[in-house]
Order: C-alpha cells, then structure tokens, then sequence
C-alpha cells in the first residue's frame, strides 16, 4: 500500500494531474469519513502543487541542458546571431552581395591559359633500370 501511495505521488508530480485523479488521490490519503470540502481542497492544493513542481522540474532541466551544452562548446543561438550579423557586415564593406558575388563584376579580357603536359610514356623504373645495366659490367 506504501509503495502504491509513492507511486500515485511521484505520477501526481512528474505526470498531468487531472482535477478527477487528484480528487481520488486525495480520498485515498483523507481519513475514511473526512469531508467532502476538505477532500476538494486537498485535490485542488494536490493539483497546485504538481503544477509548481512540473515547472520547477522544467526550469532545473533546462539550466542542467544550458550547462552542458555551454561545457560542450555548442554554440547559442544569440552566438550564431551575432556570427550571421557579423558575416553581413564584413560582406557589406567587401561590397559583396547575401550569394558571396561582388556587387559589381568586372569584365576580364584575359583569359586563363590553360596548359597541358605530355607526361612520359616511359615509367620510372624502366629508365632506372636501364641505366643501371647500362652502366654494370659483367667481370
């Protein structure tokens, strides 16, 4: 019964206490012949107080995942803010537009050469080879 009473309070805390579960919960801990009003006041202070520490227990999480995330090196949102606005003015004095183009494009007349190589057709090895046998005498 101990166990099954733990259990109701730890659901009334972590879980979505409705005004129907907390008035039985509140009859399952009132002494068998408590009054009715007495029995609607404790279901509504029941209901209060899942709904204070549900918030407490969202604000504690969010601080432990705000301190892990900030140990970790995750950027926030306001760094990446601040990193885009930053990003937009150095484009802005660059004279480059939002796509990383210069505003205003310069004509180039020259061209890029482009040059091609014939590379050898004999490998390496062979022309090693046959210079050492070349220069080995047999004696």
């Amino acid at each position: 019964m101990v166990i099954e009473d733990v259990r109701k309070t730890v659901e009334a805390t972590l879980g979505q206490l409705t005004p129907a579960k907390a008035q039985q919960l509140a009859k399952d801990m009132m002494e068998p012949g408590a009054a009715k009003e007495q029995i609607a006041k404790t279901a509504a202070d029941l209901v209060e107080w899942s709904q204070s520490n549900k918030e407490r227990l969202r604000t504690f999480v969010r601080r432990e995942i705000s301190a892990q995330v900030k140990s970790v090196g995750v950027a926030s949102q306001s760094d990446l803010d601040a990193l885009k606005k930053r990003v937009r003015d150095l484009e802005r004095g660059a004279g480059m537009t939002a796509s990383g183009r210069t505003a205003a494009r310069k004509k180039s007349t020259s061209r890029k050469k482009s040059t091609s190589r014939k590379k050898s057709t004999a490998s390496p090895t062979t022309s090693t080879r046959s210079a050492e046998s070349g220069s080995t005498t047999s004696g």
